[in-house]
């Protein structure tokens, strides 16, 4: 009998009971606490003919392309989803989703694309031993700078720190993420990006400020403004998001 790292497409196609066909072109995996909340947002720019393999996944057919999409919460839960799928033929992936602030450089309604993780999320290693940092696709990243240039959006590129457990953070690993030129830390793209990587596919991590750590600030600091801000900006994120996955 196989376990699950022995699978082939084949195996998983049986799986899932599918054909090729139904195998989506790209996915978009969004690192949020809110499931049932993103969820309904993509169900209804999906529209039509969804598939839902998992609790938190619907795949379904946008300008006759066939996307995914699944909200996830931590490095484990992105990689269930990219290493199914990219054993299936998903050729891109794109982490969508949220970033503490460690540069005084990036601002609230900025798309932070991000070019490159460090991988210390606890699952990524496992996917590139001899790795600690994974590489977004250039492709993907030079793709995202042009359609923000485009659009006049508000963009910033750099690297991420990302974290197996957010919960431990503090103000000296906070500032020693900074020193190392991180421009955030977020709980998912090195996941996705070294899952993507092990199966030879395209992947790339798009953020959305949500704290900006650096200067005290917080999840559960008020501010209002803030959440406006990170609304707008996660329409901007979801547009972006489509263009890529069309690619």
């Amino acid at each position: 009998m196989k376990l699950y790292g022995e699978l082939t497409k084949n195996d998983w196609l049986k799986a899932f009971n599918i054909e090729e066909k139904d195998v989506p072109k790209s996915f978009i995996i969004h690192g949020a606490w809110e499931h049932e909340k993103h969820l309904t947002t993509w169900k209804n720019k999906i529209g039509n003919d969804i598939w839902a393999p998992h609790w938190n996944t619907i795949i379904g057919n946008i300008n006759h392309q066939r996307i995914g999409f699944a909200n996830v919460f931590g490095g484990p839960s992105a990689a269930v989803i990219c290493h199914q799928f990219a054993s299936l033929g998903t050729g891109i992936f794109i982490q969508t989703g949220y970033f503490g602030g460690l540069s005084n450089n990036v601002q609230f309604g900025d798309i932070l694309i991000v070019t490159a993780a460090e991988m210390a999320d606890g699952v990524s290693n496992w996917y590139l031993p001899d790795q600690q940092i994974v590489q977004s696709d250039r492709e993907l990243i030079e793709a995202a700078i042009n359609f923000c240039e485009g659009r006049g959006l508000s963009y910033v590129t750099g690297t991420v720190f990302t974290t197996g457990a957010i919960m431990v953070e503090t103000d000296e690993l906070i500032q020693n993420w900074a020193e190392r030129g991180h421009i955030g830390v977020d709980m998912e793209t090195a996941t996705t990006l070294a899952v993507a990587r092990k199966f030879n596919r395209k992947a790339i991590g798009l953020l959305n400020l949500s704290d900006h750590i650096i200067k005290g600030d917080t999840f559960y600091t008020p501010n209002n403004k803030r959440n406006e801000i990170k609304e707008k900006t996660d329409e901007k994120l979801r547009e972006l998001a489509l263009y890529l996955s069309r690619l």
